[in-house]
């Protein structure tokens, strides 16, 4: 396995162990390195590079970590350390400034109809940062205040927006790699697997409505993809991007 795919396993292993080995271990890692709303009083600017390292529960660091090392080897093979490195990261960064400007949009179109609605400013600041209080009536109304409070205090963290950006790039680079899909029982080309993933984060993003469950950064996956299809398309003009071949590599 090649350097940097190793270190970053390992970085994710130690910090998901950590979680669970520490006293209040996930608490103050979450707390400290997740991605949060910039409201929120647990934000750091440095959480954009962090949440990458923390993961909800073992099945959301298994299948991360299945992707990384079944694309990451081969890209970090084809590329070298340092533009695998320099890739991986700067997807995850992409997707997480993409999150946010989706909740900082999404946050101030329901701050703005709460208003509307009737409430003050301080009376929806006082109701967030006391994750409670009086809530209005009108069932409409506490609708998008609990939605407001999702916004606010549900963090971002997985490593889930680089992967996509690899995926992408795997995408490019080997087309017509055939992949073991789970649950499917045949094997299906990366250049439509991938692009059928994208359109399914898409759907789910807009629509809310979600295949893999709840609580999924749907726009961070499409924040990372982005960012990887755009170097790979700069890389590519610059003649810095090999052509694929046909590999074939197993996926989710």
């Amino acid at each position: 396995m090649p350097r940097v795919v190793a270190s970053l396993l390992i970085a994710n292993l130690v910090a998901f162990a950590a979680g669970y080995l520490l006293p209040s271990g996930s608490e103050r890692l979450v707390d400290a390195g997740a991605l949060w709303y910039p409201a929120n009083i647990h934000f750091g600017p440095w959480q954009v590079v962090t949440y990458m390292f923390l993961h909800a529960n073992l099945t959301h660091i298994f299948f991360n970590m299945f992707a990384l090392v079944s694309f990451g080897r081969i890209l970090e093979l084809q590329w070298g350390a340092t533009r695998f490195l320099l890739f991986y990261f700067l997807c995850g960064i992409g997707a997480a400034l993409v999150q946010t400007g989706i909740n900082w949009h999404d946050f101030h179109d329901l701050h703005a109809r709460a208003v509307a609605a009737g409430l003050t400013p301080p009376e929806i600041s006082s109701l967030l940062a006391n994750g409670g209080g009086v809530l209005p009536r009108d069932p409409a109304v506490k609708a998008m205040l609990v939605e407001l409070y999702g916004i606010y205090a549900r963090p971002t963290l997985g490593a889930s927006g680089a992967i996509y950006g690899l995926l992408v790039a795997f995408g490019f680079l080997h087309p017509n790699a055939k992949l073991a899909v789970m649950f499917v029982p045949v094997p299906i080309a990366a250049k439509y697997f991938i692009p059928g993933l994208l359109l399914l984060d898409l759907f789910s993003g807009v629509t809310g409505f979600s295949l893999f469950g709840a609580g999924i950064a749907h726009y961070a996956h499409l924040g990372g993809a982005a960012i990887g299809f755009l170097l790979m398309l700069l890389w590519r003009k610059r003649g810095r991007a090999p052509a694929g071949h046909g590999t074939t590599a197993e996926g989710r």
